[in-house]
């Protein structure tokens, strides 16, 4: 399946998806892509998940490895894996070790690497950014385009985070036993805290760095 959309077509379908329900993007993604469509997902929660396999099962599902990451992330994609039945596809770059690199260069070449990798010969990946993330993600589209061309879809873009934990609860999705106990932003394990009351969710990741983002969404 090839299909083609201009900016301007991108611009259309962003400002008509702005108050649709997330399952719609979904749907027009799934119908316009089919099989070189791809979700990524951290295992924070996997509301974005259940949202797709209710649209289609058979969407590809991919977790990118870093090697860090928690052990509480790992159950998480167990669990996912259970629950609607699919394997999800593990990309790993192994010919580094992340350990020996700073920072930045560990993020550049675990996540940014390995998402390069993971949508290989795809047309569209979906994401479940949220604007409510950070100061770097305000403007989150419904629909836009990667800075690799391809089709990059946010159909939670308009949510918050307590409408992410309350269809979670509503709908018993998989959510990553660490949100309890304060990690509100999850990465990578050595560079991720919990976070204390009234703070920004994005806080404990990267704290006392001047780092908002890891490079997989700028």
């Amino acid at each position: 399946m090839t299909v083609a959309f201009t900016d301007a077509d991108l611009d259309a379908l962003n400002a008509e998806f702005e108050r649709a329900p997330a399952a719609k993007v979904v749907g027009w993604a799934v119908e316009n892509f089919g099989s070189s469509l791809t979700l990524a997902s951290s295992m924070q929660d996997a509301v974005l998940i259940d949202i797709a396999m209710k649209v289609d099962p058979s969407i590809d599902v991919f977790f990118i490895d870093t090697g860090l990451h928690f052990d509480e992330t790992w159950e998480t994609l167990r669990a996912v894996e259970q629950k609607y039945g699919i394997t999800v596809r593990v990309v790993k770059k192994d010919e580094q070790n992340w350990k020996e690199l700073d920072d930045v260069h560990c993020c550049e070449q675990a996540k940014v690497d390995g998402l390069n990798d993971a949508l290989v010969g795809r047309q569209a990946w979906l994401t479940a950014l949220k604007r409510v993330d950070a100061v770097t993600r305000v403007e989150v589209p419904l629909v836009g385009r990667d800075k690799r061309g391809l089709v990059k879809l946010n159909p939670l873009a308009a949510w918050t985070d307590d409408d992410v934990y309350g269809y979670a609860a509503d709908h018993d999705v998989p959510v990553n036993p660490l949100v309890a106990k304060g990690y509100l932003s999850i990465g990578c394990a050595p560079c991720t805290l919990p976070v204390a009351p009234g703070q920004h969710p994005r806080s404990g990741r990267w704290a006392g760095l001047d780092k908002t983002e890891c490079g997989l969404h700028t």
